[in-house]
């Protein structure tokens, strides 16, 4: 059954569909529908000659369960960030690089990659159909020198035509990223990153617990890999779309290819948030305080964490925010507070902007209205 929401304890489709219900048409304030794009987009039929598939959302891998062994691909592949005429819309990246895993379907950001602490992980780089060379470098986790996944420093690359693997123990806890390490500067604005989670042994899960990816992008490069008569050069990166686990608002919050935190009253959501962009994002959560209780795979003590609405996000971090569902129920934004990164082109709003939906609100026409905006056939 699908589920409905961010990566992790969503609801499913069947009960989301019973929450809204038929739903009215109100007014959002502070919203607009424009039908032009952001100037980076308008690339279907670049991408329909080139025949390559569109992008998934992100998928949660539970590596325990497959006996402790992944397999990992590079896709070229089409991404829509928003695809339909609304707030600034369409949004495309007529090309990236998603990661797939195993027979699943490709998605950028990439599988969040599961396990628990203790085992072993055997990651094989499958590059046997692919036309670069890559590698797989993990953050967080102690590992021998030749399964860094760095090319220059340990001689390893996995040329098109072939496959490695490497060896990952998960002997450190926390959420963490993965990313190709080679030409880091294109690969990873091509679409090859992804969170990296290690339960503690003992984990004790939150009543709601979800996995957010930003990400900001200069569409350039992805437009000059598909073929497009444009100039990019890493030195004068200028990004242009910045996304929530892939997608701008408003398909942010649409509620299978985006990814709101969906909430009932009194739950504790824990949110795992990963910036695998090259800016920092100061992320801002409405109407709930909320504490940071892990930061890049390290626990905050205790007397060390606070309340708080909006915490600031390094490229690479990792922070890990708790809060209880104690607002009036309603919708909430989470977002970027750059308030350029909460733009689709120069349309306000859009970009770097997320939600909190508590699911006594989803029968309201507002968020009717937010359906529409994203796009949502129920």
């Amino acid at each position: 059954m699908t589920d409905i929401g961010a990566p992790g304890d969503g609801m499913s489709r069947r009960a989301f569909i019973a929450a809204t219900g038929a739903t009215g048409v109100g007014a959002v304030a502070g919203c607009s529908a424009p039908t032009s794009n952001t100037g980076s987009t308008s690339t279907t039929a670049t991408a329909a000659a080139q025949d390559l598939p569109t992008t998934s959302p992100p998928e949660i891998v539970n590596v325990d369960e497959q006996d402790n062994q992944l397999t990992l691909s590079s896709v070229p592949a089409v991404h829509q960030a928003h695809p339909i005429e609304t707030m600034g819309g369409p949004v495309e990246l007529p090309q990236v690089w998603a990661w797939q895993a195993d027979d699943r379907d490709p998605s950028v950001p990439g599988p969040i990659i599961r396990t628990t602490e203790g085992e072993d992980m055997e990651v094989t780089l499958d590059n046997t159909d692919g036309n670069h060379p890559h590698t797989v470098h993990f953050h967080g986790v102690r590992k021998t020198w030749e399964n860094d996944g760095v090319p220059t420093t340990t001689g390893i690359t996995v040329p098109p035509g072939e496959k490695h693997t490497y060896e990952i123990p998960a002997n450190t806890p926390g959420t963490h990223v993965y990313h190709c390490h080679y030409q880091t500067h294109r690969h990873i604005d091509m679409g090859m990153y992804g969170i990296f989670r290690v339960d503690p042994e003992g984990y004790e899960p939150a009543d709601r617990e979800y996995f957010l990816t930003v990400k900001d992008w200069d569409s350039r490069i992805n437009r000059q890999f598909a073929g497009e008569d444009v100039s990019y050069s890493p030195r004068d990166r200028d990004p242009d779309v910045f996304t929530i686990n892939g997608k701008v608002a408003p398909r942010t919050l649409h509620p299978e290819d985006g990814s709101p935190l969906i909430v009932s009253e009194g739950d504790t959501v824990r949110v795992h948030i990963a910036n695998n962009g090259y800016m920092s994002h100061p992320i801002h959560m409405h109407n709930h305080r909320f504490r940071r209780v892990a930061k890049d795979g390290g626990q905050v003590p205790e007397a060390a964490q606070h309340e708080m609405d909006i915490t600031n996000i390094a490229p690479a971090e990792r922070h890990t925010l708790e809060f209880e569902a104690d607002a009036d129920p309603g919708i909430y934004l989470m977002h970027c507070h750059k308030v350029s990164h909460a733009m689709n082109g120069d349309v306000y709003p859009g970009g770097m902007v997320g939600g909190i939906v508590y699911e006594s609100a989803m029968d309201s026409d507002i968020f009717a209205d937010l359906m529409e905006y994203a796009g949502y056939e129920g």
